[in-house]
């Protein structure tokens, strides 16, 4: 028999996907709770309410098969009267909607990536254009992320997020430094800059690129400690942005820059606008323009085209380089990108082996280099107690994607959110042991 849910108009929103949904997801609970409506993000079965909103991924097929698992999931509850109302957002919906409506037809409504006053409109609540900055964060509240733009203007072969996302928009610096503020009046301490390309900030508002001005902006702003920079793009580099990181102290010491290959004949492919010997150079001068800068990137494995030559190319190179941090995907065939009409000619097993491979070469660099840090003394920011541990990041250390530093808590009680100076005291591949001083 057809059951309804105990609890009455009370909104749970999913969030699948990258950092950049989460943002979003955080954006529509912060107009939803402006609107007096009740919201939880990701509540337990038993607390979940009776209307879901589902914040899809569509970036590569195990992030789109998530996504679908997920809404077929809630259809299911939906068609059991577990939930009353369905409704689904995001990057998979933007770029399938069509398609999902005819093959999930269980879900009420389907929206874009740029529908939110219309999702808002359905869910009964006004969009609040005054709301600048206005969150309801789903991350530790001692961190915090901050999307500096929207979209991407890049031409890479691969990428289909211009599809689901559109041309780049800047967020003017003035509406960020107001949203850094009212983070930090609430106990942020780490901001993490992000976009889908972080060196194209400001083209568009200001005709040249301005992340050094928002950068020293930002560090202006009481409260916030470490400011933290994901996704920026190596061609164009505004090579201002190291010289901001190695004169302000809360700009870390950390770039995410996702390079995703090194043999020319799959970058020209790829539509990278660089060169190894450009991307080299560029390697070279961070190294020398911040001492001790650590760098993260990413590579994609089995791109069409790409030869056991190109593969050996990208295995030699991972070694020279040495980076700090480093993570492979296996390349995924995406409809409507300029790579799909290319032959997908890597087989899945041996894109699978070339993922292993590199990442066997990257874990015994990140061993390596985390024995270098025994007997040395970190400032770290206390994430939170699991087991017999407090676990925390060094400035070299983002959330979720890197090494951790775990304090045995027997003798000792630290307060998450707070930061302590550590000596490591032991090491492995991706995980440091230390003791507060």
């Amino acid at each position: 028999m057809r059951t309804k849910s105990p609890k009455k108009n009370k909104i749970n929103v999913v969030t699948l996907g990258c950092s950049k949904n989460i943002y979003d997801s955080e954006v529509l609970m912060g107009q939803l709770k402006a609107n007096g409506k009740e919201v939880t993000h990701e509540a337990p079965e038993e607390e979940e309410g009776n209307i879901i909103v589902i914040n899809t991924c569509g970036f590569i097929d195990n992030a789109k098969q998530e996504s679908i698992d997920t809404i077929l999931h809630y259809a299911d509850k939906k068609e059991r009267g577990e939930v009353d109302h369905v409704y689904v957002t995001g990057c998979l919906s933007e770029r399938y909607k069509p398609d999902l409506e005819q093959e999930i037809p269980d879900v009420d409504a389907y929206f874009g990536t740029r529908d939110m006053p219309l999702l808002l409109k359905t869910l009964g609540a006004d969009y609040k254009h005054e709301l600048v900055g206005e969150r309801m964060t789903t991350t530790p509240k001692h961190f915090a992320y901050l999307k500096i733009a929207e979209g991407c203007d890049r031409p890479c072969s691969f990428c289909a997020i211009p599809l689901m996302r559109g041309g780049h928009k800047s967020t003017p610096i003035e509406d960020l430094v107001i949203e850094a503020e009212k983070l930090a009046a609430k106990g942020v301490k780490e901001l993490i800059l992000i976009a889908q390309d972080l060196t194209y900030y400001g083209l568009d508002l200001y005709k040249e690129r301005k992340l050094a001005d928002l950068l020293r902006a930002l560090v202006k702003v009481e409260g916030i400690e470490w400011i933290r920079l994901h996704y920026l793009f190596p061609s164009g580099f505004p090579e201002d942005v190291l010289d901001v990181i190695r004169e302000e102290p809360k700009v870390c010491h950390y770039i995410d820059i996702p390079l995703q290959h090194i043999a020319d004949p799959v970058l020209k492919s790829m539509r990278r606008g660089t060169t190894k010997a450009k991307t080299d150079a560029l390697l070279a001068k961070m190294r020398e323009k911040v001492l001790g800068i650590t760098i993260r990137t990413t590579l994609i494995a089995g791109y069409p085209g790409e030869t056991e030559e190109d593969h050996q190319v990208v295995l030699d190179w991972v070694r020279e380089q040495r980076f700090d941090r480093l993570g492979v995907f296996a390349y995924s065939h995406e409809e409507n990108t300029h790579a799909y009409s290319l032959e997908d000619d890597v087989p899945a097993e041996v894109k699978q082996q070339r993922v292993d491979a590199i990442m066997a070469v990257q874990m015994d660099i990140s061993r390596a280099l985390n024995q270098e840090k025994i007997g040395h003394t970190y400032k770290v920011l206390i994430d939170r107690k699991e087991g017999g541990y407090f676990i925390g990041r060094t400035e070299f250390d983002s959330p979720d994607v890197d090494n951790e530093v775990l304090i045995p808590a027997e003798d000792i009680y630290l307060k998450i959110g707070d930061f302590c100076e550590v000596e490591v005291v032991d090491a492995h591949d991706y995980d440091l042991i230390g003791h507060v001083l």
